[in-house]
Order: C-alpha cells, then structure tokens, then sequence
C-alpha cells in the first residue's frame, strides 16, 4: 500500500509527465537501436476496425498518429476553450505579452528553417516543425525548479504555450491536409452542424457527442483533411457548462476524465511510436545536415530569440508588462523552454514527410527535434536556476528568506504547474 502512495504522489508531481515523456523517448531510442526489427514490425502491424461491409485497415502507427492523437487534440480544444472562456486569454490585457511572444516564437524558427532548406523543395514541407511548443515536457522541465519560480512566469509559459498549439491547429488545417473529398467533408460538416444542434437545444449528455465526433472521425479521416482536427472541432461544439455556464459542465468534466489518458497512455505511447532513431552508424554530422539543423536550429535559436524579443517589444511599446515577480533573466530561460518543441513538432514532422519520398526525411527530422529539444531544456533549466539562486543569494540569510523568498512574489504557488 505504501508503494502504492508514493506512485501516486509521484505522478501527481508537477513534473510527472515530462519525465514520462523522457523515459517513452528514451524507450523509442533503445528499441529502435537494439531490436529495430521489432521495432519496425511492432509499428507496422496492421489493425482492422470495421461494422459490417464498413472498415478502417491502417498500420499501429498510423492508428497512433490518426486516432489517439485525435483524443490528444480533443484535450488541447477543450483547454483552449476554457482558457478562452474562463482562463487566461479571456482577459485581454494579459493576451497581449504572450501574443507577442508566440508570433515570435512561430516566426523566427520557421525563417531559420526556410533560410537554412530553401534549395530543397521536399525538405521545405517540414518548415513548421520547429515553431512548435510540447507545454507537458516545459511545464515539466520548470516544475524542476519547484516553488521558486514566479507563477506569473508558469503562467505566461503555459499561454505562450497554448497559442503555440492554436497556430498549430491551423497550420495543421491548411498546410497539412490532403486533397479534399467533398462528399467526406460534406458529411463531416452535417455530423458537426448535428451537434451544434445538441448544443443548443440543451443537451448535456456525453454520449450523443461521443458518437456524432467518433463518426465525424471516420468523415473527416475520409475528406483528406487530417483526422486529428475531428478532435478540436468536437470541443468546439461539447457544452461549456451548465444552462447557468457553470464550470463543472460537460467540457470540464471531458477535460478532467481525458487529462490522465492523455498525460500517461496516449503522449508516452506517441513519443514511443515517433522518436525511435537509428543512430547506430550514423556520422555526427548527419546533424548538419538541412532538415535536422534547420529544426535544431529553429527550436534552439529561433525559439529563444523570438519569444524573447517578441515580448521585449510588447513591454518596451508599452502594450504589455512583465508579470508580477518576473524579471527579464525569468523570461530569458522560459523563451529557451519554449523550444522543447517533442511532441506537436514530431506529429507536424510525421505530416510533412510521409508522402515526400525524400530521402531519410523522416530520420532526419526527429534527429533535429531531439537535438534542439534537448539542448533547449538544457539552456532554459540553466539559466532559471542560475537566476533564481542568484537572487536567493541577494536575499541575504540575514533577511530570513529562503529560495522563494519576499524578492520573489507569487512565488508561494507550490511546485505546481501553471
């Protein structure tokens, strides 16, 4: 029993799912490297769901990336949706600071990319794949640091963070989809008109919602728009509240049932589907390559510079102001964090080469995301930590305060996560 309590006070750490993401990397890595037969087949594996003369056939991978993702993205529109309702980005005052640092952090990794792969028309599909930001693996890596950092400093992450997964989402739409099938997308938009219906005429009840999205699912899979947006648009349309708006309605309750699958089964079993590279054999400088110093590039440099002088603008216009307690070296180490691009960059980098044909792109592409990734988690956890203990040291003992003392307001939050 005691064992028990321990994993699960260990998994309800702040930092639980980025170390859980880590270890499903790392797994990918081994298994890839050591038994990449396996690996290959285990992936490859196809899986048939049908009802009657009706069947899906696709490989475990494309399951993984086409399915489960799609719940992934359910999650990310039913957060999207209450922080545009109820959370952060309802206030447009505190929209501004993490708006700038988004489009910063959207725009300069793609031009460090396009600059580095524009003689290369098959590598210039992979041009979004640095711009993205994995929010579980940098809330987890700055829950490392535990209560000394500001909160306003989690909170401007975790915003920056979810925009970042709002350009995604439409990047995704209009960059990533197929040719289109008209009587799919058609049929898709009357499952989605069918539960605006729902919505409006009151009905709270998960179930018609479930089936309707499943089958919206199948239509969207079917019209050449990628399936994973089936999610989002099933948030859009699940009932914020109650009749009186409250906050224990149905989304909140999805978002609340869905958050551990997500955190614990889909993300880990994704990372493990995604990140195996063989790396056995490969010269070091296959990272200098244009598609891995592009994306390594992209999420190391143009991730840290554009967040970081994006916001630097808003404050200097005067358009924006830093949160309470959070100085300019707070945002310095949290604008590197935003380069931990993991998951939304290898789900956008499984988009843009699985039909290319160019050579070792798909290789070539996780090879970059690992690297900057790892080298921004690296630089971001640096630079907090030298920060933070720099102004505990300022404190003095003398003052009585400790690592999250009175220099440091909000910082009293816990380890926490935003």
């Amino acid at each position: 029993m005691n064992g028990f309590l321990r994993l699960r006070h260990a998994l309800h750490h702040p930092a639980a799912p980025g170390v859980l993401l880590l270890a499903a990397m790392l797994a990918a890595l081994v298994a890839a490297n050591v038994a990449p037969t396996w690996y290959g087949s285990l992936l490859g594996t196809s899986a048939v769901v049908g009802v009657g003369a009706m069947e899906i056939e696709k490989p475990l991978l494309l399951w993984i990336n086409d399915g489960l993702m799609a719940v992934f993205f359910l999650l990310v529109g039913l957060e999207l949706k209450r922080e545009v309702l109820t959370g952060e980005l309802a206030d447009r005052r505190k929209i501004v600071l993490p708006l700038f640092g988004a489009v910063g952090g959207i725009a300069l990794p793609a031009l460090i990319y396009a600059g580095i792969n524009a003689g290369d028309p098959v590598a210039m599909n992979g041009w979004a794949i640095p711009a993205a930001t994995d929010i579980a693996f940098a809330l987890g890596i700055l829950a490392l640091l535990g209560s000394r950092v500001p909160v306003g400093l989690k909170v401007l992450l975790t915003s920056i963070a979810v925009m970042d997964d709002l350009a995604a989402i439409a990047i995704i739409a209009i960059f990533y989809s197929g040719q289109l099938s008209v009587w799919s997308l058609g049929t898709a938009a009357a499952l989605f008109a069918a539960m605006v219906t729902l919505n409006r005429t009151g009905v709270r009840s998960a179930a018609p919602y479930v089936l309707l999205g499943i089958a919206m699912w199948v239509a969207v899979l079917k019209s050449g728009v990628h399936a994973t947006l089936a999610g989002v648009a099933l948030a859009m349309v699940v009932p914020s509240g109650g009749r009186g708006g409250g906050s224990e309605g149905l989304a909140a309750r999805m978002e609340h049932g869905l958050h551990p699958w997500v955190i614990f089964g889909i993300l880990p079993v994704f990372a493990f589907a995604n990140a195996g590279v063989p790396v056995f054999g490969m010269a070091p400088q296959s990272v200098l390559e244009g598609v891995p110093l592009g994306i390594a590039l992209g999420l190391f440099l143009g991730k840290q510079l554009g967040v970081f002088s994006c916001c630097w603008l808003a404050v200097k216009l005067g358009v924006a102001r830093l949160p309470k307690g959070v100085r300019w070296a707070h945002v310095y180490g949290m604008a590197m964090l935003c380069g931990i691009g993991f998951t939304m960059s290898l789900f956008i980098g499984s988009l843009a080469f699985e039909a290319t044909g160019g050579p070792d792109y798909a290789v070539d592409d996780r090879i970059g995301i690992l690297v900057g990734s790892f080298l921004s988690a690296v630089g971001g956890l640096s630079v907090l930590g030298l920060a933070l203990r720099a102004e505990a040291a300022a404190c003095g003992p003398a003052r009585g305060v400790g690592a999250g003392g009175a220099d440091l307001p909000g910082a009293a939050g816990g380890a926490g996560g935003a």
